[in-house]
Parts: structure tokens; sequence; C-alpha cells
């Protein structure tokens, strides 16, 4: 079971996550993708996943990707492209995508800012070979925008998927697996559901966003990589599929989106 979206780097996790580990491990949790937010967070980011690996291993294997999110972007961030090109150069033999980047159209940020930074860190990625693993809010066409001007082949994974199967399908036909996470766990989420039963198992990947997007019946509380086996549930619920085969089939989707074999 892979966990493709988890920022277990956070402080929040720092009295207890040697414990959760091993429980989400217990669960059947192999591996887990700890995306990037900011510059000054990267060699934290890195020293975890060596420290987990070290921990954990061969059971269990953590990865890095390294980018500057859209909601902590500020005028300097700009100058901080040039530092992230030297850490994807420095840790090009580990760094498995460059994200978590994206545009969010909910946040203050200047979305011109968003766009400056976003259409240049594609930019990087496609220079590096690399997938990347892409944020989104109201901002589908805008994203599909670049990609498609950027001519970005590298796919990746679309992080929190919550659009239409129309949405769903132009990142398909670009090359992206879809990031699935707590929001099918609620009963209202109608749309989400409704739209992840008609796509194939083969395009699609299991996150939990922890410690955001907590799952039914843990609402406000804090999220961890060992709730994922109840999206799992979710999602072999939704297509009708066993668990089993649903753990199986998104943790080998997780290896080809971001070429880990």
């Amino acid at each position: 079971m892979f966990d493709s979206h988890c920022h277990l780097d956070f402080a929040v996790f720092d009295t207890d996550r040697e414990q959760l580990m091993e429980r989400a491990i217990k669960q059947g949790l192999t591996g887990l993708i700890i995306p990037g937010t900011q510059a000054q967070r990267w060699q934290q980011q890195i020293q975890l996943c060596e420290q987990l690996n070290q921990q954990f291993s061969p059971d269990f294997n953590c990865y890095f990707a390294l980018g500057l999110h859209p909601y902590f972007a500020k005028p300097e961030s700009l100058a901080q492209l040039t530092e992230l090109e030297t850490a994807l150069q420095q840790y090009k033999s580990n760094v498995v995508a460059l994200g978590e980047i994206g545009l969010d159209q909910a946040i203050e940020v200047p979305v011109n800012l968003q766009t400056q930074l976003f259409s240049e860190q594609l930019q990087l990625a496609k220079q590096f070979k690399l997938p990347v693993i892409l944020h989104h809010r109201k901002s589908h066409h805008l994203l599909m925008q670049h990609i498609k001007a950027r001519q970005f082949n590298y796919g990746g994974i679309i992080h929190a998927f919550s659009g239409s199967y129309q949405q769903a399908k132009a990142y398909i036909d670009e090359g992206f697996m879809l990031g699935i996470g707590g929001t099918i766990t609620y009963p209202r989420a109608a749309k989400t559901r409704e739209t992840v039963t008609k796509l194939p198992l083969d395009v699609l990947v299991l996150e939990t966003d922890a410690p955001d997007m907590p799952i039914n019946g843990r609402q406000g509380q804090r999220n961890s990589p060992e709730y994922l086996i109840n999206i799992a549930k979710s999602l072999a619920e939704l297509q009708n599929r066993s668990v089993e085969n649903v753990i199986e089939l998104t943790s080998e989707n997780v290896g080809r989106a971001l070429r880990l074999n």
C-alpha cells in the first residue's frame, strides 16, 4: 500500500512520527512520497526519508519530491528557482518528482506570481525529465493550458483530484495519474465518488495528504498515513473490487507514474 502524497516532515508529527509509522507499516504501508513545499524544508525532507529508509527497510521505502508550493509563494520565491535547480541537480539520482507545484485560485497569493512560479518549475521538470506532482484549486483549465503550452510530456500525479470525468480524462490524456484521497470517504462528495466509479483503476493512486484531508469520521483531526487503508477500502467499494486488488494496482501505478522501478 503506497501513500503517494504525505507531508510527514511537518512539525505536527514530531512527537509521535516513529510510532504512527510503525502502525501504518503493520497495516501494510510499503511506500510513501514526501512532496516539497518550501526551500527551507527540503533538507529536512531528504534527511527524514533517509532516516525512515534506514529504520524500516526492506519492508518500506520513502521517496521525496522537491518544489515550491503556491500557498507559500512570495516575490522572493522566484529567486529560489535557482536554488531548486541546484537541488535537483544535486539529488538527481534520488528525487522522484518536482512538486508540490501548481495553481490555487482560493488563496490570497496573486495569481500572476503563482503562474510565473508554476511555469518556471514546469520548465525545470522538463529540463530534468521529471514527472510533477500538481496542486490545483479552481484551476484545472489553467494547469492544462500550461501543460500544453510547455509541451510537457513527463506526466506525474494530479494531487487530491476531485473534478469531473471530463477533467479527469483531460489529465489522463496528458499522461497523468489521479491522486485519490480522503474525499471519497465522505458520502456527501457525490460528484467525486461518481467520477471515481467511471475511471479505470490503472490511472489512480492512493494518497492521504496528511496531516490534511482527514477521512470521514475524523473531521478536524490530524490525518496520518495509518488511515490510507480506509481510503483503499472506499475505493474498492466504489470500483466493486477487492481491497487487495486496489492496493496492489494503485501501488504499481505510483511506480509507473514516478518511474520508481
